[in-house]
């Protein structure tokens, strides 16, 4: 069985439907390429599914909380 990983912080499947990449840069009004350059870099939260990147709501609202504190 594949295990899920986070970069940051554990999170639960419970928080919501997964999302590719392409759907996070969607809400995050960037481009696909951002996503998988801040992923790379770590500077987005993401759970990986085997070779895949997923994300959550939840999680990228998280992420952009703390994000207007900086």
């Amino acid at each position: 069985m594949d295990s899920i990983s986070t970069a940051t912080s554990p999170t639960t499947l419970t928080d919501g439907p997964l999302l590719r990449p392409e759907e996070a840069a969607s809400l995050l009004s960037v481009k696909t390429s951002w996503v998988y350059d801040a992923v790379r870099a770590g500077r987005v939260p993401c759970l990986r599914v085997g070779r895949h990147i997923r994300f959550t709501r939840h999680m990228l609202e998280d992420w952009l909380a703390e994000q207007a504190t900086l």
